[in-house]
């Protein structure tokens, strides 16, 4: 199985639409650390 292959297949098999780009990737990340989820626990974050 190529990379390629191997991308599309976990997109299908994720349930998702496409990948995140970087910027968005660092505003989770960014959230994350921050006060405002303070209250989150157990989560799981796709993406």
């Amino acid at each position: 199985m190529t990379m390629e292959e191997a991308k599309s297949k976990f997109l299908v098999e994720s349930h998702i639409a496409r990948y995140g780009q970087p910027e968005e990737i660092a505003e989770l990340m960014a959230f994350l650390v921050s006060p405002a989820a303070k209250w989150m626990t157990g989560s799981a974050i796709t993406g």
